[in-house]
């Protein structure tokens, strides 16, 4: 049966326009009564995610793609994200910049939804609990796409929440799940500026690709991660390895996970070949550059660096190693292979750290951490629609604030235009 995006456009903009008379009390119970939901209803949840992970395997999807797409073991930490999103400050209402003018006038800006979110994603299941929780706290409807490989997830996740919402009388249509992955569905969300006020693409380059040649609504676009480690001269090179360790191992299928070291050439021959041994230890392969090769010999996992992998995105236990001369080559490597998305320097030096933090233009830049920082919820906005690398509206994890725009609220007292 053919979706009506037409409709469904409709209706989520009455929704919007409905769930603005929805106090933060109401929303904020809304969404604990949604979280307990999901747990009370999790063997549903995990029954279609495990269809779902069925036919990846048969299709042959990558075990990055498979972590991606798997709910095993993660329902508890979802549920809990929602009930973090419900106890944060809710950002509609908020009133700042008030000032009196010379003639009287009293204005001030009030942040207000943005309306109707329209979300195209791939893989991730989970994403459509985060989205939700952000669009009800922020009194935005939101429509949903997500990747067919998750359809079976997404309808049950998506049911679960309409019928809570609907059992606690909460406007309908507020969530709308587009149901059937015809692709024609992403082209018809992207025409629907009549009634979408934001698109927010979550996958690959193609897909943001594709939403920015054919959308007619504003589209915001990140989550592309071909993230760095710049290893200084100065650098706690015991530090090191464990940030390292942990940038590329603790969830390697995710965008903010690390791709590249840049190995300062004074301590590649130190450093080097201490990575490899950690890292191998947890099934890490290694792409090198010739000098980093030099340091390398005879080590499990390593094969030379080809041209165009400082490009790639691994979203596997993949890392590139590379040896520069310092700091200026460090920069012009970020610059020219970095998708501005999460970079960072591990030193001791005050200088080189602030020339790093300053020079390079990603989302966010780290000294001395690991870069799977960048996330919604670890940076205490308990959870995010996007990790964006655009540099209007919003940059890094968009939260609760990223979903609102403002109104000027301007009074007078019978004021009149000279």
């Amino acid at each position: 049966m053919a979706v009506d995006m037409q409709l469904i456009g409709e209706q989520a903009k009455t929704a919007a326009l409905n769930l603005r008379r929805f106090t933060t009390a109401q929303k904020n119970a809304a969404l604990y009564t949604i979280a307990d939901a999901l747990e009370t209803h999790s063997e549903r949840i995990l029954q279609a995610n495990a269809l779902d992970l069925d036919d990846a395997r048969t299709n042959g999807l990558s075990a990055a793609m498979l972590d991606r797409l798997s709910l095993v073991g993660r329902l508890p930490s979802i549920a809990a994200d929602m009930r973090h999103v419900a106890t944060l400050p809710d950002p509609v209402g908020v009133e700042f910049d008030a000032r009196v003018l010379e003639n009287g006038l009293r204005i001030r800006r009030r942040r207000v939804p943005l309306g109707v979110l329209g979300v195209i994603y791939e893989a991730r299941p989970n994403v459509t609990v985060d989205v939700v929780a952000l669009a009800l706290k922020t009194s935005n409807a939101v429509i949903l796409r997500g990747g067919s490989e998750t359809l079976r997830s997404n309808v049950a996740l998506a049911d679960i929440i309409e019928e809570t919402l609907d059992a606690i009388d909460f406007p309908p249509f507020v969530v709308q799940l587009i149901r059937d992955s015809d692709r024609q569905y992403v082209r018809d969300l992207l025409r629907l500026d009549e009634y979408v006020d934001m698109i927010i693409p979550r996958g690959g380059a193609t897909l943001h690709k594709f939403c920015r040649e054919n959308s007619t609504v504003p589209v915001i676009t990140g989550g592309i991660g071909i993230c760095h480690l710049y290893v200084d001269r100065t650098a706690d090179l015991n530090k090191a390895v464990e940030v390292i360790y942990n940038a590329k191992v603790q969830r390697p299928s995710v965008c903010n996970a690390l791709d590249t070291i840049l190995v300062q050439r004074d301590i590649a021959a130190d450093l080097v070949p201490r990575v490899i041994d950690r890292l191998a230890q947890a099934n890490v392969c290694f792409k090198v550059d010739e000098e980093a090769a030099k340091f390398a010999d005879g080590k499990p996992n390593v094969e030379p660096a080809g041209p165009g992998d400082w490009d790639t995105e691994w979203l596997s236990l993949i890392l590139g190693v590379h040896v520069v001369s310092g700091l200026d080559e460090a920069l012009e490597h970020i610059n020219e292979h970095s998708t501005d998305h999460s970079d960072g320097i591990l030193s001791t030096d005050p200088t080189a750290i602030e020339r790093f933090l300053s020079e390079v233009d990603s989302a966010a830049v780290y000294a001395n951490a690991s870069t799977r920082f960048t996330d919604g919820s670890q940076f205490g906005l308990g959870a995010e629609i996007a990790v964006s690398t655009q540099k209007l509206h919003a940059r890094g994890p968009m939260g609760l604030e990223e979903l609102t725009s403002y109104k000027w609220i301007v009074e007078g007292d019978g004021h009149v235009r000279a």
